[in-house]
């Protein structure tokens, strides 16, 4: 079997691509360098560098998640899609390219707080002035859930980790001020998630 007939997939990906890129598309029209944080099975990077080819999009993961990355990058071959960054936002941050702006979809449920916390920190730190952040996934408001299967995603976190689960967007909006990052825009997305975005100050 071919190799690239093995790379990794994620239907929630195929899902959600499409309605992620509708906005980064109007957010990342002016940026040239983006920095994926936990790219995953490395569909987002390869739809979103095919369809913003003014933007050098640069993956990232914790190193086991490289080789299913590097498959979608070999089969793609965009010159604008850069082999993943070894980033464990607890560790010690890599050199990175000078960035314009960081996207992150669904980790700040599966990452520990204290993870949510360095990435924050860590991001802020790089982005430079005028900067995007843009994070995607399911939030609750006000301490509640949204909906009936967030709460059930939710225990399942969890089961798995206790020190995962979906963030409040108020705490999320404290964390980022506290790092000196604006919250702009908060946009409603198909199957209950959200599109945070936060800005440099």
């Amino acid at each position: 079997m071919d190799p690239i007939d093995l790379k990794p997939f994620s239907q929630a990906c195929q899902n959600n691509r499409d309605p992620i890129l509708h906005h980064l598309k109007r957010l990342f029209a002016d940026c040239g360098n983006v920095l994926e944080v936990g790219s995953g099975t490395g569909q987002h990077a390869v739809h979103f560098a095919k369809n913003l080819p003014q933007v050098n999009w640069y993956t990232s993961d914790l190193p086991e998640h490289h080789e299913g990355i590097q498959l979608w990058l070999d089969e793609c071959q965009l010159p604008n899609l850069h082999a993943p960054l070894a980033l464990d936002v607890q560790g010690t941050w890599p050199p990175l390219p000078s960035i314009d702006a960081a996207f992150t979809a669904n980790t700040v449920h599966i990452m520990s707080w204290d993870a949510v916390q360095a990435m924050f920190s860590g991001l802020a730190q790089r982005l430079p002035v005028g900067g995007l952040l843009v994070v995607y996934g399911p939030m609750n408001y006000g301490g509640s859930y949204t909906s009936e299967s967030n709460e059930r995603f939710d225990v399942w976190l969890k089961a798995q980790d206790p020190e995962r689960g979906i963030r409040d967007y108020e705490k999320l909006l404290s964390l980022g001020q506290s790092v000196g990052l604006e919250a702009r825009e908060d946009n409603e997305m198909p199957a209950n998630n959200r599109l945070l975005v936060w800005q440099k100050g």
